[in-house]
């Protein structure tokens, strides 16, 4: 790899041991890539505080300093931690003290994080607990290079605005943190944001469930490549946009798309494919729109459902206020419960609304920091669950073994208050 000046200082320990060992391990991966060079980075959005029975033991052994080390710069070094050296956030991480005695989570854990919180604010790490640190003040500028993870954040990094990143790891974050460097590879070359596949819709898509579905479809069909999709497409808005990105990357691996005449890059759909020919099209009609719900639902079977799990990836403002909309005046089934998951900071303004207050006189809750599958709890018992989430619904099942239904919020609400799923493709 060619260096510059300034990586080879930071390798050779002028800037002190852990900047060496971060400069280490970008190097080895780097190498590992083929990538030439590093490019400077300025915001990174990586995990530190995540508890775990590994991370406890190494804070047992060795404190904070030590745990970093081993986890985020992949170095069984003994050394200090020095500040950040580029703004660096939190993704989401595991529930918080306001989930004890409504998430089935260890206590220890919640002190562990606690901690850990504690410990990595001073150090600069900004703690925004969420999957998307875009709808809180985290946004970078289009053609910024940045070092993301959570493939959710990722993919509307790249696509919605336009910023840089490939879908980084816990090592190659902490690394970055203290650096501003990582390798330039993938997502950070013109021509690797390039479409591979073009999509022409056939059908109406309108609304978080038909544009999630969508993204499934798509996500399916490229795996890791770079769909453009045209035709039948009403306007997104932000919910739109987030729950299409986040149905791609898990049904393939999806890190950037392009809509011609609303995402950044592409002005055009001849701008999409970099003025390379325009491959045929896959069409995504009413037939593949009832294929893809089918498939999402096939992971239920008993229409009891005793869990409701909302905002996944987690819930912009407008999801809060219309979920509280729908609650108003109702109440949910005793034999169900209801979780929305949402930023902490977006919270605070759901408090003041007075949304959270109807949500949870109707006897939900509003949970912030983490999710079911990130910190694999749902209330005691759980069976059944539905969700208006693409992503939930795929990933779900598996890592917890529970039976999974999929439709729109209103579908959700009504499931949560009459402990039924009625839901239908409309």
């Amino acid at each position: 790899m060619k260096l510059s000046d300034t990586d080879k200082a930071m390798l050779d320990g002028a800037e002190g041991p852990a900047v060496a060992a971060a400069m280490d391990l970008l190097v080895r991966y780097g190498q590992a890539l083929d990538a030439e060079q590093l490019c400077d980075v300025r915001n990174v959005a990586g995990t530190m505080t995540q508890p775990s029975p590994a991370k406890a033991r190494l804070v047992r052994e060795g404190g904070w300093h030590k745990a970093y080390a081993v986890l985020n710069l992949d170095s069984d070094g003994d050394f200090a931690i020095p500040d950040m050296k580029v703004p660096t956030c939190q993704l989401q991480q595991s529930f918080g003290p306001d989930a004890e005695g409504i998430a089935p989570y260890p206590k220890e854990f919640v002190a562990l994080q606690t901690d850990a919180e504690a410990f990595y604010s001073r150090k600069g790490v900004n703690i925004l607990a969420t999957c998307t640190p875009y709808q809180v003040g985290n946004l970078p500028v289009r053609g910024e290079h940045v070092a993301w993870m959570e493939s959710s954040a990722v993919v509307y990094a790249n696509s919605v605005l336009g910023a840089r990143t490939n879908c980084e790891g816990t090592a190659s974050t902490g690394a970055a943190s203290l650096t501003g460097r990582i390798p330039c590879w993938g997502n950070h070359h013109t021509e690797n944001r390039l479409g591979t596949h073009h999509i022409d819709v056939r059908t109406p898509v309108v609304g978080p469930l038909d544009w999630g579905m969508l993204g499934y479809f798509a996500g399916g069909l490229v795996q890791e490549e770079r769909p453009v999709v045209t035709g039948t497409l009403a306007r997104p808005d932000p919910l739109d946009l987030k729950h299409f990105g986040a149905a791609a990357a898990s049904s393939g691996g999806v890190e950037i798309y392009h809509l011609p005449g609303i995402t950044p890059e592409a002005p055009s759909l001849e701008a999409a494919f970099g003025g390379r020919p325009v491959p045929e099209a896959v069409p995504y009609g009413e037939r593949e729109r009832r294929a893809v719900y089918e498939d999402l639902n096939s992971q239920g079977n008993d229409p009891d459902v005793d869990f409701v799990l909302l905002g996944c990836p987690h819930a912009s403002l407008d999801q809060v206020r219309d979920t509280a909309r729908l609650l108003e005046g109702r109440r949910l089934s005793s034999g169900t419960q209801l979780w929305l998951m949402v930023p902490r900071a977006l919270r605070t303004t759901a408090d003041r609304n007075g949304w959270t207050q109807t949500i949870e006189r109707a006897g939900g809750r509003v949970l912030t920091d983490s999710c079911p599958a990130m910190s694999r709890s749902v209330p005691p018992g759980t069976k059944v669950f539905a969700t208006d989430s693409a992503k939930q619904a795929h990933y779900l099942p598996a890592i917890l073994g529970i039976e999974a239904w999929f439709g729109t919020l209103a579908d959700c609400v009504d499931a949560a208050v009459t402990g039924t799923w009625k839901g239908d493709l409309r």
